[in-house]
């Protein structure tokens, strides 16, 4: 055997039984059944221990002694002592009082007619039906106008120059209550933003609050004479304010909205 086959064969020989035996390792056992066990008793330990507890806490809550509850009623509200007779402050003068003031002659209230300008139709009290038949439903409106609580009208109609004709009308609502008051000035100003064209809504009356005041385009027909109209509406407390306003001439928008101005200041 030459020496290459010797270093091959000793190469590739495998090495003796005794070096590269090896013995097989031991099973290895986990202890499943011991881990379960463990965990079910910490579990039933812990479940035994919040009872306890709760038991113990509710045991000592028991012996102790109740808290009382507070008491219901409250303490007598002080009153201020009365100011010695003649010391008393004097009461608001009707020009400040408002609400003795719209209690009062609502007439009073009414703007007057301009220097020159002739009674024409309503100048005082003025009835719910005779009202309501300004409008173009009546009826409605003279139901509308009761359900609201209306509680009196004043009105005040003239005419300036060859066909100017302007009438403002005060409605009040009873009990007090702006609620009707506010009411129909909603529907009235809903109503004029829709008529011919009135631009958007109207004009702002100043100082009113929710007041609006609107002028038309003329309207013209075959034989009649060019038709010009304008109209406030406005709120102030229980009262209603509707101002109309018509000519054969281009009514200004100063015009109505200085009437407009001029009655809200009486009120």
């Amino acid at each position: 055997m030459s020496i290459e086959e010797s270093i091959q064969n000793t190469d590739t020989a495998p090495p003796p039984e005794s070096e590269t035996a090896t013995e097989p390792a031991p099973p290895v056992i986990r202890p499943r059944r011991r881990v379960l066990r463990t965990v079910g008793l910490i579990a039933v330990a812990a479940v035994l221990g919040l009872v306890g507890g709760t038991a113990v806490g509710y045991g000592i809550q028991a012996e102790r002694e109740p808290t009382p509850l507070a008491a219901l009623n409250q303490p007598p509200l002080v009153h201020p002592k009365p100011l010695p007779k003649g010391q008393e402050p004097e009461p608001l003068p009707e020009a400040e009082d408002r609400q003795a003031k719209w209690d009062g002659d609502l007439r009073k209230l009414l703007v007057p007619r301009p220097k020159g300008a002739r009674a024409d139709g309503q100048d005082g009290w003025q009835s719910v039906a005779e009202y309501a038949n300004g409008f173009t439903r009546p009826e409605w409106t003279l139901r509308s106008e009761l359900a609201l609580g209306v509680r009196r009208i004043a009105a005040r109609s003239w005419r300036t120059g060859e066909d100017r004709w302007v009438k403002v009308s005060l409605v009040q609502y009873r009990a007090k209550s702006v609620v009707g008051a506010l009411r129909h000035v909603t529907h009235e100003q809903a109503f004029a933003s829709r008529e011919e064209e009135a631009g958007d809504f109207g004009e702002e009356v100043k100082g009113s609050g929710n007041g609006r005041y609107y002028v038309y385009p003329v309207r013209r027909k075959a034989g009649h004479l060019d038709f010009h109209h304008a109209r406030a509406v406005i709120q102030r407390g229980d009262i209603a304010i509707i101002i109309l306003m018509s000519d054969s001439r281009k009514i200004a928008e100063k015009d109505i909205r200085s009437l407009a101005e001029q009655q809200l200041e009486r009120l």
